[in-house]
């Protein structure tokens, strides 16, 4: 797969360019121990490779190595304290590289690659050091053409190339997504299975993530929010620290990573089996958007279109339920953004190495993209009547109710990764009820 990516990214530089993806540094918890490492999402994609303090160079015009790589050398005291490393001869080996060398010999090798280059193509910001030498070479490079007429003049961000291909996976990346998206509804399903009221909100955390432990993942794509009552009106809420009561309903927005691809899930459901007339008028209106939305994406579609649908639908419910006054027509309750005090952010995000994938998803004359075969997008409409809102009926105060699946985009239409996790609303209660 990332000879494959790579090809493809050669194909897109066309010729002059030299191009350097370094690793994301480590990040450090506390005084003396880091996270758990996470490699930088383009870095990986070219590459594969995921150990820290590694830099990745395509040269495709050099006349033996045009992939590079620059990694830790193997250190058997280190390896002994943080595990193992893949060291230079295995950079090779494992991941291809026509030529490897320590991360030391970054500064001294890297000249060799760039001597007869046009254009340098790196992304800024993501490691100081890197940023620093690369500003370094790329002032003394243009300096030096202006005298001989030769080297490096233009410094190009690789990201939108690597965002434009990101946004069509590919075949193992699509395997990779749908196990991503197994072990998310393994984890949702043990969730709506074992709560209950008395549980803490963090006790489900717990399950739901040791539950994508459990089936392979890496961990969690990003961090679970489980919210219960009145703290599922807050998008991203993620103290997870109150106790279920009865008559909750209980938010639960969680995706597993697997081999670096994100899940990501959401299910609204009732902590006592049996939803509420007022949860589920909510519940409903969500539900029935989130069907038809679904139903409408296709190859040709244009990408903005599931969010005005969106809006259209979720407005509509906003005024059956009285959240909204009928003085306006539709139209004009749409135009003004009145729908944004209970639906707050867009329909989506494409989705993969990233929860939120970089993918740019609009033209460069700023029309929206259409869905191609290959793109992967969550859908989740939602409505969020916080507790302390004015002027709408009482029943709806504290309620917050969202439902998200990941959505291939197929040739004919489109596949639901995630359905898995059941939506319809006697479904809903019938699984939480079956774990009782």
């Amino acid at each position: 797969m990332h000879k494959q990516n790579r090809e493809v990214f050669i194909e897109k530089m066309g010729p002059g360019g030299v191009a350097i993806f370094a690793s994301n540094p480590p990040a450090r918890w506390n005084h003396d121990t880091e996270y758990i490492y996470r490699p930088d999402p383009n870095f990986y994609y070219l590459t594969g490779f995921e150990e820290p303090e590694s830099i990745c160079v395509i040269a495709p015009e050099h006349p033996k190595h045009q992939y590079i790589l620059f990694v830790r050398p193997k250190d058997k005291q280190s390896e002994i304290w943080n595990g193992k490393r893949v060291g230079v001869r295995d950079a090779r080996k494992k991941y291809g590289a026509d030529k490897a060398y320590p991360i030391e010999k970054f500064n001294e090798k890297i000249g060799e690659y760039l001597q007869d280059a046009e254009r340098l193509y790196y992304t800024l910001g993501s490691n100081e050091d890197v940023d620093s030498e690369m500003l370094t070479r790329f002032t003394r490079a243009v300096k030096s053409k202006v005298r001989g007429g030769k080297g490096i003049d233009t410094l190009v961000d690789p990201s939108p190339i690597l965002s434009e291909m990101r946004l069509i996976k590919n075949e193992t990346e699509l395997e990779r997504m749908r196990m991503a998206t197994e072990i998310t509804v393994a984890g949702h399903v043990a969730a709506m299975q074992a709560v209950r009221p008395g549980l803490y909100e963090y006790q489900l955390e717990s399950l739901v993530e040791s539950t994508f432990r459990m089936n392979g993942a890496g961990g969690a794509a990003f961090p679970t929010i489980v919210a219960s009552g009145g703290n599922a009106t807050i998008l991203h809420y993620t103290t997870n620290d109150c106790e279920i009561e009865d008559g909750n309903l209980v938010l639960l927005d969680a995706g597993a990573e697997y081999n670096r691809y994100c899940g990501d899930v959401t299910r609204t459901f009732p902590a006592n089996g049996a939803f509420t007339e007022a949860q589920r008028e909510i519940y409903q209106i969500v539900l029935d958007a989130h069907k038809t939305i679904i139903d409408g994406i296709r190859p040709g579609v244009s990408i903005d279109e599931p969010h005005q649908k969106s809006i259209e639908l979720l407005t509509e419910g906003m005024l059956s339920l009285g959240l909204l006054k009928k003085k306006k027509k539709i139209e004009k309750l749409i135009e003004d953004g009145a729908f944004r005090q209970f639906y707050m952010y867009r329909i989506g995000h494409m989705i993969g190495l990233d929860v939120h994938d970089v993918n740019c998803v609009r033209e460069p004359n700023g029309d929206y993209k259409t869905f191609q075969p290959g793109m992967i997008i969550t859908i989740e409409p939602g409505l969020y009547v916080a507790e302390d809102t004015k002027g709408v009926p009482s029943k709806y105060l504290g309620i917050g109710v969202r439902i998200e699946d990941d959505i291939l985009v197929t040739e004919s239409g489109n596949e639901n990764l995630t359905s898995g996790v059941p939506i319809e609303i006697e479904e809903v209660e019938a699984l939480v009820n079956s774990g009782k």
